[in-house]
């Protein structure tokens, strides 16, 4: 391991272990066994090895968001991107609390690809015909929730007890963005609402090779897009 990566755990491993949720540089040099021009010479400052600090976790979070292989049903791989997300969240606190941190004045771009890879997800539900609204909608919505738990968890463990408080909530977000399964409140041979139906059509025209042109796909798109609205 680098020296740098070394800093940036040790890090990691400070700020979990702080009361006050703040290390100093010198604890950082003294647990990696060197000065602090080596780390003013990597970082620049405090503030530049915490902002590394949130890319390396950045990176993490998203290692595993890359690695994960589409599965056959897209619904459990929603499910199963927000339990990874509460994990991710629970076993680096301090440095979830970073990543997404208010006091940021711009937000890091890894943020954006972690939107982009649920929206994804949230295609392949509309794509067979489950998702209830548009994509970017539902996405901003999933990750608006999965982030609020997670802090929570994080920050105020004593207060947020309830063993089951994730998947409460998260199967509640789901179940208001996703259309019922056929067999439980719809029946097979019953026709998806418009919206659902015009989602589910942008969603294959998105993902699949048909004959229709780039013109006419991208009109047939302006006209589902608007039946979604409606």
């Amino acid at each position: 391991m680098d020296i740098r990566t070394q800093m940036l755990e040790a890090a990691e491993k400070l700020l979990d272990a702080s009361p006050d949720r703040d290390i100093s540089t010198r604890a950082v040099c003294e647990a990696v066994g060197v000065g602090a021009p080596m780390l003013y010479r990597l970082f620049g400052d405090k503030n530049g090895l915490l902002s590394a600090v949130v890319d390396h976790g950045f990176d993490r979070y998203l290692a595993t968001k890359r690695a994960a292989e589409p599965s056959a049903d897209p619904i459990a791989d929603l499910k199963n991107g927000w339990d990874t997300h509460i994990a991710f969240a629970q076993e680096h606190p301090a440095v979830y609390r970073l990543m997404y941190s208010p006091a940021f004045t711009e937000i890091p771009s890894a943020a954006q690809e972690a939107l982009r890879l649920l929206r994804e997800v949230l295609v392949r539900c509309a794509a067979i015909g489950r998702l209830r609204v548009d994509p970017d909608a539902a996405a901003q919505r999933v990750m608006s929730a999965n982030i609020g738990v997670a802090l929570n968890m994080v920050t105020q463990p004593g207060v947020y007890t309830d063993p089951e408080l994730s998947r409460r909530v998260r199967d509640a977000v789901h179940d208001s963005l996703l259309t019922p399964e056929n067999g439980t409140e719809e029946t097979e041979s019953s026709a998806a609402p418009l919206p659902t139906a015009a989602l589910q059509l942008a969603a294959l025209l998105r993902t699949e090779d048909t004959t229709l042109g780039t013109e006419e796909t991208q009109l047939l798109l302006k006209w589902l897009d608007g039946l979604t609205r409606d």
